[in-house]
């Protein structure tokens, strides 16, 4: 979640969307920024409609054209030319690479690769958000550079075939000289809290829920 003095969104709405909401007493919601189109990322959509009920409004959604296919068809009764009262109201905006404003917040996508398949990172002001990944090219990490806070995936310790390992997250950070990196995206299979962040550089750490910093 990212917020300005006038504006709140959040990246992606994952499946836990509605326990983050309720938790974090979110009641004003401006849009929902979308990564890429994976089911642990788009699956908490439906949940929306309650912003759609205190606010009157439909939600905006951010999304680009691919991420917008699978939206549409997971969740075909909110696009529906005859809508069922109570369905959620979506409004799509479709974005790509370039620059966008959503309320007072400026953001700059940035493409990174999930294997073979183009996924958005972004950048807000000096925070940088990347989620699954295991490939960033040169020119992408130049929007990068510069962050004072960068979030980025790291699954476990081992290889895998998608998503940066510990040890290829905290290397990139190094290599991109970003202040301050919390590490996010994470599996039952890198270990505990506290002993992965104890084997952490001193500008490094797991992330976890409620996390919160100003930038």
């Amino acid at each position: 979640m990212v917020e300005s003095a006038n504006t709140r969104i959040v990246v992606d709405s994952t499946p836990d969307f509605r326990y983050q909401m309720l938790r974090e007493d979110v009641k004003k919601l401006d849009g929902i920024v979308f990564t890429h189109p994976h089911k642990d990322h788009i699956a908490g959509l439906d949940d929306v409609r309650a912003f759609n009920y205190f606010s009157g409004k439909p939600m905006q959604v951010y999304a680009n054209e691919m991420t917008q296919e699978v939206i549409i068809r997971e969740f075909p009764y909110a696009f529906a030319d005859t809508r069922y009262p109570g369905v959620p109201e979506i409004r799509l905006n479709v974005i790509s690479t370039d620059p966008f404003t959503v309320g007072d917040i400026p953001i700059q996508p940035i493409v990174v690769w999930h294997l073979k398949m183009p996924v958005l990172g972004f950048r807000f002001g000096k925070f940088t958000y990347i989620t699954d990944a295991n490939r960033i090219d040169e020119l992408e990490k130049d929007k990068i550079r510069g962050s004072d806070i960068l979030v980025l995936n790291a699954l476990r310790n081992e290889k895998h075939i998608s998503h940066f390992t510990l040890l290829e997250a905290v290397e990139l950070a190094m290599e991109l000289k970003v202040p301050r990196a919390y590490f996010t995206h994470i599996s039952h299979q890198l270990g505990f809290h506290a002993s992965v962040n104890s084997s952490l550089p001193d500008n490094m750490e797991l992330a976890f829920d409620g996390l919160q910093f100003d930038i």
